[in-house]
């Protein structure tokens, strides 16, 4: 039975964060989409993030900051998304999206994982 009872609550935790990273990402929805059939959008699709180069949405004109970052060949994983999510100007200079970044770091952790697992979707 206590068994259980963890398994529930663990669970309960994993569901919980799922639905806080989508709820985190509600307000990103005005600028990127998680479907990539998706068009006409003012912020690159985002579906696939996760192994992509940076600025690697051919469909999107990205700021001089990122086409640098995809001429260096730099890649999104999860240590890259939860650094640019806390400061997203201090990763990229000049970067042409204006946005402060998330600070909560528990909030950014639901966030990355929602953003690189589409299974938590």
């Amino acid at each position: 039975m206590k068994s259980f009872v963890c398994l529930l609550l663990l669970l309960t935790s994993v569901s919980a964060a799922a639905e806080d990273g989508a709820k985190l990402f509600t307000p990103c929805r005005a600028c990127h989409s998680l479907d990539p059939t998706e068009q006409a959008l003012p912020g690159p699709k985002l579906s696939g993030l996760i192994g992509r180069k940076v600025g690697g949405d051919p469909a999107f004109d990205y700021s001089p900051a990122l086409r640098k970052a995809n001429a260096e060949d730099l890649r999104w994983d999860v240590q890259r998304l939860d650094r640019f999510l806390a400061d997203p100007a201090e990763m990229f200079p000049g970067l042409w999206m204006s946005i402060r970044g998330v600070e909560d770091a528990t909030e950014r952790a639901a966030l990355v994982r929602f953003l690189s697992d589409p299974a938590s979707r």
